[in-house]
């Protein structure tokens, strides 16, 4: 076995550290979440992730492990609740892997940068994941890979990435690669009598996201984050499955950084945004879990869990995807990509995201401002960085 990197214990969890000269990632042994993470470490650092608030209190023992340890991103499956039990088996909430402990497999280090490999078993679920976690020299990315194989059925994965914003209203802006539909979630997201609050109207269709209807008849601009404090709301955005890749950017214009992901729409076909400003007033998000956006990219049935998202549904019926179908003998090869790029002052959105060459991507604004950031993007569909991921 390869020796481990670097361990440390960072807001409670036991977490290893991998580090180029430009990012330095921390991942969980429990839940594989990734947080923090240091990106222009070098020059000027950033640090998008979110931690929550409580993360180094006593917390209830009925708390699930992936509420305790909340960060960063993290894999989901099956993504969502799962209050609804499948085949006669109850999944934790967003599934074993966002709440136990992955196996430790190798660690690797060279000139070209380092990679990190975990596992999990799947006893509810059936089956496995391979987790690759790997960083590149120069490049102020994270990339990611997860291997499902032995599952025997439906699966609905997903990433949960969770962005933590400043004290300002509006002062960041979200955009998107082009998509076919978009929903808010079709019952409330809180409920009051449960001392949980939210303002977005449910089970609307969206067309426009710079007006979203509210429940209180009015409309409002999803697309500019933080926004509607005191209440949590949730969305899907579901994107074309026709692009090479799709991608979703958070542009913080005045600090001059854009966060991104890419992905392959096949495989993740959907964005799940949950907007998270102070609406939970029951423990332990007591109503400080403030200026937090969940940006996550997904396959599902909005966040019901494995049940909901295997049978049909008002997304399956517009052609949207909502879980994978596998046999025991097929692999599931997730690939994933997020990172930082610094922008020009001015740069105040994404427009749109492009290859530019094999080892670079093209940020765009409307105004036609070009930032050009290392990133190999083959990685979505590849799953492979030569001498690093094969």
């Amino acid at each position: 076995m390869s020796k481990a990197p670097k361990m440390k214990t960072i807001a409670n969890q036991p977490s290893y550290i991998l580090a180029t000269k430009t990012v330095e990632a921390a991942i969980t042994q429990r839940a594989a979440m990734l947080a923090p993470v240091t990106f222009f470490r070098d020059t000027a650092p950033l640090q998008p992730y979110s931690i929550a608030p409580w993360a180094e209190e006593r917390l209830d023992p009925g708390t699930p492990q992936v509420v305790a340890c909340l960060r960063g991103d993290f894999l989901c499956s099956a993504f969502g609740g799962n209050d609804e039990p499948f085949e006669g088996k109850r999944l934790p909430v967003h599934g074993e892997t966002a709440n136990e402990v992955w196996d430790f497999v190798s660690f690797d280090k060279g000139k070209g940068g380092v990679v990190l490999r975990q596992s999990i078993r799947l006893s509810l679920q059936g089956g496995g994941c391979d987790k690759t976690t790997a960083l590149v020299e120069k490049h102020n990315i994270v990339y990611q890979r997860d291997d499902f194989s032995g599952v025997n059925g439906p699966i609905n994965p997903g990433h949960h990435a969770m962005l933590r914003f400043p004290d300002k209203p509006g002062c960041a802006r979200l955009s998107f690669s082009p998509f076919v539909y978009a929903h808010t979630f079709v019952e409330p997201t809180e409920h009051p009598e449960k001392r949980g609050y939210s303002i977005l109207k449910p089970n609307a269709p969206v067309s426009d996201l710079t007006g979203v209807p509210r429940s209180d008849g009015a409309l409002t601009d999803v697309t500019v984050f933080p926004a509607r404090r005191g209440f949590d709301d949730i969305m899907i955005i579901c994107a074309d499955p026709s692009r090479e890749f799709a991608w979703s950017a958070v542009t913080f214009s005045e600090d001059g950084y854009v966060w991104f992901t890419l992905r392959d729409p096949r495989l993740l076909p959907s964005t799940l945004l949950w907007m998270s400003n102070g609406g939970r007033y029951y423990a332990p998000w007591n109503g400080r879990h403030v200026n937090v956006l969940g940006v996550e990219d997904m396959t599902g049935f909005f966040h019901y869990g494995l049940a909901a998202s295997a049978r049909d549904n008002l997304l399956t019926q517009k052609g949207i995807k909502t879980c994978h179908r596998l046999k025991p003998s097929d692999t599931l090869r997730i690939p994933y990509v997020q990172g930082i790029a610094r922008v020009p002052k001015g740069f105040d959105r994404v427009a749109s995201i492009e290859i530019e060459s094999d080892a670079s991507i093209k940020l765009t604004a409307p105004s036609g401002a070009t930032q050009s950031v290392p990133c190999f993007a083959s990685f979505v569909k590849t799953g492979e960085i030569k001498g690093l991921i094969q």
